[in-house]
């Protein structure tokens, strides 16, 4: 388990990838460039805020009680879209805040060309890239050493947020789970509420190649992994802090997405 540091308490991230784009539909690269959602992705994102405005439906979801801190969500509209949807379904309970650090790794003269396309021009640099993304990217792309570093930058104001005025180890309370330890905190029990204050958590809507860089730092994964932990679109992802320390709960839950 990764050690986020000792002034990161205890507190929980849902990471949700955007719905499906006009540019998904038709397998071209996106990257940094900012097509729209498709109408599948309308009704996708539709799908998974329905989803996070009842978390306690079945089945239940490991979240806190209460609302959101924050909704943090990439500013590209894919991203933004996906976010307001989610947003709204809650009854606007939280603030919904563009994060500049969650815009997706640059595709640089991949972006808009079909996987075809880019297939056929550039078959040696994307075959380096698939199997080696931390020494290969796109021509005139970011690499994922840069996207680490700024995605890991937001991650740190995101978890500054959440642990503002609260301090480390303040929730982890109440009776726990014969199965896994867990406190009941995520199913309604005396867990919600810790010393009268409630554990915060954040949703974090952005893109498959940031996700999966803000949860290799939240897990201590390393870069040559990349690979690894793909996003689903619209899928939910849980992560919790604990002292310091981060677990997976959950990753691309998808049974709330029409079919």
């Amino acid at each position: 388990m990764n050690t986020l540091g000792p002034g990161v308490g205890d507190a929980t991230l849902v990471l949700v990838r955007h719905g499906q784009t006009t540019w998904v539909a038709e397998s071209r690269f996106q990257g940094s460039a900012d097509p729209p959602l498709s109408a599948i992705g309308v009704a996708q994102a539709a799908a998974v805020a329905a989803r996070l405005a009842d978390p306690r439906g079945f089945p239940a979801l490991p979240l806190p009680a209460g609302p959101p801190r924050r909704i943090w969500h990439s500013p590209l509209a894919r991203a933004a879209s996906t976010a307001a949807a989610i947003w709204s379904a809650r009854g606007e309970d939280a603030p919904l805040l563009p994060e500049p650090g969650l815009v997706e790794l640059a595709q640089g003269e991949w972006e808009g060309l079909t996987a075809t396309e880019v297939t056929s021009r550039w078959p040696r640099e994307l075959a380096a890239w698939r199997t080696d993304p931390v020494h290969h990217h796109a021509p005139g792309g970011e690499s994922v050493t840069h996207g680490a570093r700024r995605s890991g930058d937001a991650l740190g104001r995101i978890l500054d947020d959440l642990g503002s005025g609260l301090g480390s180890g303040f929730g982890d309370a109440g009776s726990r789970s014969p199965v896994l330890g867990y406190a009941d905190q995520h199913v309604g029990g005396p867990g919600d509420v810790t010393d009268g204050l409630q554990e915060p958590w954040a949703v974090v809507v952005a893109h498959d190649g940031i996700l999966r860089l803000v949860l290799m730092r939240l897990l201590d994964v390393t870069l040559d992994h990349y690979w690894a932990l793909p996003f689903a679109l619209c899928g939910i992802s849980v992560v919790e802090l604990r002292a310091g320390r981060a677990r997976l709960r959950a990753h691309n839950l998808a049974d709330h997405l029409p079919a």
